[in-house]
């Protein structure tokens, strides 16, 4: 790997973090300036466009014929989304969620993930299923802008704080988003082509290098929307824009991908038997804030964390076959796993149990 793919990569990653923040300051004033609520643009466009790097990475994959690095940016970027960034959240400040839109769009997660697994079992998305998850979406967006107007007056109030403002020009918002979607597009090309040269370099397949590397860094701005939330005490937002995006990403990045594709997406077979199934549980994993008191706490970002950190570390053995591979997967199939599957279940238990009983399982300070 020489230095000019590094450059590539690094500037590549630059250009989508700072043109998602363009796009999202230039819309969301647009959006504002033209009456529509703060609540609205939070949940909708402001979600949706902290995932343009997605987009921008998984259509030009899909143009390209990298299908492999389209189809594991969608779900490496799910898997980072919901294990990292709120995992890390959660540790940094327990997440208490008030905003019921979550609450519905917990298990529409978990619905449309579930979908994307039986639609790619066949180891393609083709172009009318991709037309079916971008109908899905636009009935997605119809509905949470009808259900945002019955959301609370504090949640809206939180939106109202949270969300660029309306800036004094219209030319200059016009400006923001035009140059966004220009970086984007070329912040998307630099890391698609860097991220195929990073993978010839190393020996390891682009699957692993969309699932990692590419992954996490086209959701840099989910991390940074939610972690900015999160220390402003936001913590609906910083919710609400992971499952949003997460929603988005299938419905809206998998669907166009899928369409742009020539014949279709195609999932490599080892993302259709281990990664897929891995996404769905990483949604189910999100109960915790529909269940008990909507809230996670830190122990269950710990175990985010740790499931993602070894999740990481089982992509980096396989792609190397790494002798240690064998004694690891074990070690996660016997140990890890039901460990962390007894944690949710214990935590949620313990909430819901504490709620009928009208008692508090965590001191207000914890909170």
């Amino acid at each position: 790997m020489n230095t000019f793919t590094l450059l590539q990569l690094s500037g590549g990653l630059a250009l989508l973090t700072v043109g998602a923040s363009a796009l999202v300051r230039g819309s969301a004033s647009l959006a504002r300036r033209a009456g529509i609520s703060p609540l609205v643009v939070g949940v909708t466009l402001v979600a949706f466009l902290t995932s343009a790097p997605e987009v921008s990475v998984s259509v030009l994959g899909a143009i390209s014929g990298q299908d492999d690095i389209a189809a594991s940016n969608v779900i490496g970027s799910n898997i980072f989304n919901v294990l990292f960034v709120l995992g890390l959240c959660a540790l940094i400040r327990p997440l208490s969620v008030a905003q019921q839109l979550v609450f519905r769009e917990v298990p529409i997660m978990i619905g449309v993930s579930v979908l994307l697994w039986l639609f790619a079992a066949n180891g393609k998305l083709s172009a009318l299923e991709g037309a079916v998850f971008l109908a899905g979406l636009a009935l997605f967006t119809y509905d949470t802008v009808r259900s945002s107007r019955r959301e609370a007056l504090a949640i809206q109030s939180e939106y109202d704080a949270g969300i660029p403002a309306v800036s004094r020009s219209v030319l200059a918002d016009a400006a923001y988003v035009a140059v966004g979607l220009a970086m984007l597009v070329a912040g998307g090309g630099w890391l698609v082509d860097a991220s195929v040269a990073i993978a010839q370099a190393a020996g390891v397949d682009e699957t692993t290098i969309g699932l990692t590397i590419v992954a996490a860094g086209t959701s840099l701005p989910e991390v940074a929307t939610s972690l900015t939330a999160t220390l402003r005490g936001e913590r609906d937002i910083a919710v609400g824009n992971i499952v949003g995006s997460g929603v988005f990403n299938i419905l809206g990045i998998a669907g166009l991908a899928a369409i742009v594709s020539p014949g279709g997406l195609a999932f490599p077979e080892s993302v259709v038997a281990f990664d897929l199934p891995l996404m769905v549980a990483v949604a189910v994993a999100c109960l915790p804030v529909v269940a008990g008191d909507h809230r996670i706490s830190r122990p269950v970002g710990a175990l985010f964390l740790f499931a993602y950190a070894a999740y990481v570390a089982y992509l980096v053995l396989a792609a190397q076959s790494h002798q240690s591979l064998e004694p690891f997967s074990w070690l996660m199939l016997e140990f890890a796993v039901p460990l962390t599957v007894a944690g949710i279940v214990a935590y949620l238990y313990r909430r819901i149990r504490a709620r009928r009983t009208g008692e508090d399982a965590e001191p207000l300070a914890a909170r």
